[in-house]
Parts: C-alpha cells; sequence; structure tokens
C-alpha cells in the first residue's frame, strides 16, 4: 500500500522537467551574461617596470642558459676523465696481477726443487719478503694513481666554476 509521500514521488520523478517560459530559443537559456568591464589606463611607471622585469627576467634566462650549457661541457669533460682515469686504474691492477702470479708460479716452481725442510723455509722467506716489497710498492703506487685520477676528474670541475663565476659576475 502506497502513502501519499510515496505517491507524489513517483509522480515527481516520472514527470518531464518543464521548460523556461521566458525563453524563446534553445540556445537562450545557455547564453553567458555580459558584463561591462571598466576601461582603464596602466600607468606608465608601472608599465616601464613590467618592462624592466621582463627584460632583466630575459637577461637572467639567458645567462642561465649559458652556465647550464656550459656545466654539460663541464660534466661531459669529467666523465671522459673519470672514465679514462678508471680504464688506466684497471689495466695496472691487472698488470699488477699478472706480475704477482708469475711470481707465485715462480716460487711454486722452486719450491719443488728444493731438497730439504731448510731450504725450503729459506726459499719461502725470500719469497715472503720479496712479496711484501713488491705490494707495498703496488699499493703505493695504486694509491697515487687513484689520487691523480680523482684530482683529474675534478680539474675540469673546478675550471668550468671559475669560469661560471667570472662570467656570471
Amino acid at each position: 500500500m502506497k502513502s501519499m509521500s510515496d505517491a507524489s514521488m513517483t509522480e515527481d520523478a516520472t514527470t518531464k522537467p518543464k521548460a523556461p517560459k521566458n525563453v524563446t530559443s534553445p540556445s537562450a537559456a545557455f547564453e553567458a551574461p555580459t558584463f561591462e568591464i571598466p576601461r582603464f589606463e596602466i600607468p606608465v611607471a608601472i608599465r616601464e617596470l613590467a618592462e624592466k622585469g621582463g627584460a632583466q627576467a630575459k637577461e637572467n634566462y639567458e645567462k642561465m642558459k649559458t652556465a647550464a650549457e656550459g656545466m654539460t661541457g663541464v660534466v661531459e669533460a669529467t666523465y671522459a676523465t673519470a672514465a679514462k682515469g678508471a680504464t688506466d686504474y684497471g689495466l695496472r691492477v691487472i698488470e699488477m696481477t699478472r706480475i704477482n702470479t708469475n711470481a707465485a708460479f715462480d716460487f711454486v716452481g722452486k719450491l719443488m726443487s728444493v731438497n730439504s725442510l731448510s731450504e725450503a723455509v729459506e726459499l719461502s722467506t725470500a719469497h715472503a719478503r720479496q712479496q711484501f716489497d713488491t705490494v707495498s710498492g703496488q699499493n703505493k703506487e695504486l694509491l697515487a694513481l687513484a689520487q691523480k685520477v680523482a684530482a683529474d676528474a675534478v680539474e675540469p670541475i673546478k675550471t668550468g666554476m671559475s669560469k661560471a663565476f667570472e662570467r656570471n659576475a
């Protein structure tokens, strides 16, 4: 059984909305209202200030663009220098590994030809002393090479930053 409110809701939902009575055409209902916008002149001082600010912004943009292009070159140079240095370092490590491996094989070959335990201890001691000196020298060389690679990689950055500050100063 339907109540009075249920019947009115059903009736409202099924009836079509009525068109506005004052509208003569369908497009007239959707026209935007027009407002009168007052016209006024921008003062000369404000216009000059805006033009000056725009010119200064353009000038600053050009400086930043030039600096960014310069820094791109610096990054490329730094990367190339670092890559070359890393390659040189890696090649030197490989060469040192080859030298140490050959020394180990030579030691084992000599150790196979010993006739007594005392001769083996003497050979082993001499080899250990020689390898200690060799490896110490190699470590010093690798340290110096690593420092050189780092300094060479940083040099383009220092030079580029100095040039950028000089240009924009």
